[in-house]
């Protein structure tokens, strides 16, 4: 590996920052962003490069994102039909929203399978979040989303949450205050999660299908699928039993041969039941 110094380090980036004319050729799928030009500093950060944030670019779309999380969080008693919008708008979510209906049951129907967020939320550009159906995030969430942010259909958020996609070098003469560069990792959480209040993922994270992580939690690696994690660092404390996961043959029973009743402060109340003994001995 080449030996970086401050001053290559800001050469190559600063390179990268005076072309801003440059477009890129790749499409997103689903839901439909605005289109622009990305200038090849941008493309450092979503692939997670080093980079220069204070940019008059990179800074215009914090402010858009900004002002429409301010819009989304102080909407008062709105319905269903304007958060939505709202909520789009800080992704840069430009799909045309469906014809309205007179009676508003029917109307918020059409919306039962976009996220329920709970204000107030903060994410840094919002043009790198995906959500799937059916997602709940509870208030006070943070999304820093320097690099590709996705979370899975019916994945669930206490409070607290928060998502970090961004970082900086560890090397202070690199990292410079807010003159040098930075970098990300994108985080990906997988469907059916259940990630506990005051929870934070580090970059470069990928949770799996089905798992819970514990209130509290500092995650700093992937988590497998259909498991239970938590602590700082986040460690595994047990697999889920359900019929989920197809590497578990539980049949049809419903007698409590699942996790159908357990919530997660059980496993984690009986993982600190083996340390405290383990400590005792």
């Amino acid at each position: 590996m080449a030996e970086h110094t401050s001053e290559n380090v800001t050469e190559e980036v600063s390179a990268d920052v005076d072309d801003r004319e440059s477009s890129t050729g790749s499409k997103k799928e689903g839901p439909r962003r605005r289109a622009e030009k990305m200038s090849d500093n941008k493309q450092k950060a979503l692939n997670g490069e080093l980079y220069y944030s204070f940019t008059p670019e990179l800074m215009r779309e914090r402010i858009r994102c900004s002002h429409a999380c301010h819009r989304f969080n102080t909407a008062g008693a709105v319905n269903r039909r304007r958060l939505v919008e709202l909520w789009r708008d800080i992704l840069g979510d430009t799909t045309p929203m469906p014809p309205e209906y007179a009676d508003q049951t029917l109307d918020e129907a059409q919306f039962n399978d976009d996220p329920w967020i709970e204000p107030p939320i903060h994410v840094d550009y919002g043009t790198n979040v995906s959500l799937g159906q059916d997602v709940y995030i509870n208030f006070n969430c943070v999304i820093i989303d320097t690099c590709q942010v996705t979370i899975g259909a019916r994945t669930l958020f206490g409070p607290n949450v928060s998502l970090y996609s961004g970082t900086h070098p560890i090397d202070p003469a690199i990292r410079n205050g807010t003159a040098g560069p930075e970098m990300g990792k994108e985080i990906h959480i997988e469907e059916d999660c259940w990630i506990g209040g005051n929870t934070v993922v580090l970059p470069g994270v990928r949770i799996g299908k089905g798992a819970t992580v514990g209130a509290g939690s500092v995650v700093t690696k992937d988590v497998a699928a259909f498991t239970v994690v938590a602590g700082n660092p986040a460690k595994m404390i047990r697999k889920i039993v359900t019929k989920m996961d197809p590497e578990q043959d539980i049949g049809d029973n419903e007698d409590g041969s699942t996790d159908a009743h357990v919530g997660a402060e059980k496993p984690m109340a009986d993982a600190a039941d083996e340390s405290e003994k383990s400590e005792s001995t």
